[in-house]
């Protein structure tokens, strides 16, 4: 069931997300070669509670951190590590959570560590584009699929895949609510799109193949070439004058 969202819990939604975006822009003040992912985590967590919000990500479904940090052929859900060093050249995912007066803010980041390849350079590029062809079609009387094939159509038509297994989620008092929103397909099919609707729109972009395969943490999904991968989201809500980004400061 798509839950559509009062004038009063997308005021909710948008304190959550603000949150959600502050964060990012912290931490992208500290992302830099020879720090640990575990120390990034630290950071993160700390500035999310100073700010009155709760890590959406720990302990869901068991999973043991407050950010997924995922890099290079990492494509989600990378847990962070003491032991994994950001390296110079790094292609670096970050996907942060957060759980503010009943409601949920969510968005993901990729960013380059100081020189990264041309190719590192474009998919990270062509990714953000890809959420923005998407959310052009994210209008009252569109179909959910209208958002999903323009992603695609962007990506594919840059030489990059779209990755099939993992795809965007209604969200709200819940992370995960319905529908799910598929970064591919036909257009033209799904819901209708209506006023109040909120949906985390996250386009996974690969280099090479869109197969992937999660690693023996059980959490860590890799792609199964081992080329690159990108990630970039962001909750929107759908009204009447056309999508609003929560998750942007």
């Amino acid at each position: 069931m798509i839950i559509l969202k009062s004038p009063r819990e997308l005021e909710k939604m948008r304190a959550a997300n603000k949150i959600v975006a502050e964060t990012h822009a912290y931490l992208a003040e500290h992302l830099e070669a020879g720090i640990s992912t575990a120390e990034i985590d630290r950071l993160g967590e700390e500035f999310i509670k100073k700010a009155g919000g709760i890590p959406s990500f720990k302990g869901y479904h068991g999973y043991p951190a407050a950010l997924c940090i995922s890099i290079n052929e990492e494509v989600v859900h990378g847990i962070p590590s003491k032991k994994r060093i950001i390296e110079e050249g790094d292609l670096v995912s970050i996907d942060i959570g957060v759980y503010y007066d009943g409601f949920h803010g969510d968005a993901a980041r990729s960013y380059g560590i100081g020189r990264i390849s041309e190719e590192a350079e474009r998919l990270i590029k062509v990714t953000e584009e890809s959420f923005f062809a998407g959310i052009k079609k994210a209008l009252l009387g569109n179909r959910l699929t209208d958002i999903s094939h323009a992603i695609q159509k962007h990506a594919e038509s840059n030489g990059f895949s779209v990755v099939r297994d993992y795809v965007g989620h209604g969200i709200g008092q819940k992370m995960h609510e319905d529908p799910q929103v598929p970064n591919f397909g036909k257009p033209n099919r799904g819901p209708l799109l209506k006023a109040g609707m909120t949906l985390a729109i996250e386009p996974m972009i690969n280099l090479g193949t869109y197969r992937v395969k999660t690693l023996d943490d059980g959490w860590t999904v890799v792609t199964a070439d081992g080329m690159l991968s990108a990630h970039y989201e962001n909750t929107i809500a759908i009204t009447e004058e056309g999508p609003e980004i929560l998750s942007r400061i």
